[in-house]
């Protein structure tokens, strides 16, 4: 199996519904979910990070990630959308854009995925465990910082940098390999682009924000539960130490 579609667009773009649509029409699709709540794929966060902590255009062993799939929409393969078009020459380049403009794109990260930079128990999380250290360099150094430009704590800069990298996209991209969507579109031109059949049902509708939510508050969940635990061995070690000294 080989990457065919390569997805460049934002996360918060409707790629949560796009990858649901992808994989029923027969492109088992890549997406951020698959890195941090895929089970199988262990070892992917360590590869994404060092790809974080690599110059922007280095080339990796792809396929150490891609291999059981046929597209990659949202963070972290959206990151590395050049690089995957000069691994992947044949594929086209999908860039899926939010149906209501990129000011609504701003207010839905920054209510949701922005959660580990604008979340602080999400600190506690990157202080007490290897996947909050590991995922928060990824996702600060390679979305935020890297395709993002550290611009995310600003409304109008972030704002223009959407629009821009929509240019950059369009501009590096040759039209005939280009599709340019939104899940309000609907299957139509997804399924021209591809060269397969419509489904006959309704287009995925996902209601992706309030999973990420769930995550989010499992994970404030869990961080609430450590700071209980380092409470509690404070205490215990401050009880013996008394004792010792009494």
């Amino acid at each position: 199996m080989t990457l065919e579609v390569i997805g460049a667009g934002f996360g918060r773009t409707g790629t949560w519904s796009t990858f649901a649509a992808l994989n029923r029409l027969g492109f088992p699709s890549y997406h951020m979910q698959e890195v941090i709540i895929n089970k199988a794929n262990k070892g992917h966060l360590d590869f994404w990070r060092k790809v974080a902590n690599s110059p922007p255009g280095a080339q990796h062993d792809w396929n150490r990630v891609f291999a059981n799939y046929r597209a990659t929409v949202d963070n972290p393969g959206c990151c590395v959308w050049r690089e995957l078009m000069a691994a992947y020459p044949e594929a086209k380049v999908l860039l899926t854009l939010h149906p209501r403009g990129a000011e609504a794109w701003y207010d839905s990260t920054i209510d949701t995925i922005y959660f580990t930079e604008n979340v602080w128990q999400f600190r506690v999380l990157e202080w007490l465990t290897p996947f909050g250290r590991k995922f928060g360099d990824m996702s600060r150094k390679l979305v935020w910082g890297r395709t993002l430009k550290g611009v995310m704590n600003d409304r109008d800069k972030a704002v223009a940098r959407y629009n821009a990298y929509v240019d950059e996209v369009k501009a590096a991209v040759p039209p005939e390999k280009l599709l340019v969507f939104k899940v309000s579109d609907g299957w139509p031109p997804l399924c021209n682009f591809l060269g397969v059949a419509m489904p006959n049902e309704p287009f995925p509708n996902l209601n992706d924000r309030a999973s990420i939510k769930k995550i989010i508050n499992g994970m404030i969940m869990g961080s609430y539960l450590m700071l209980a635990g380092v409470a509690v061995l404070i205490a215990l070690a401050a009880g013996g130490l008394w004792w010792w000294l009494g």
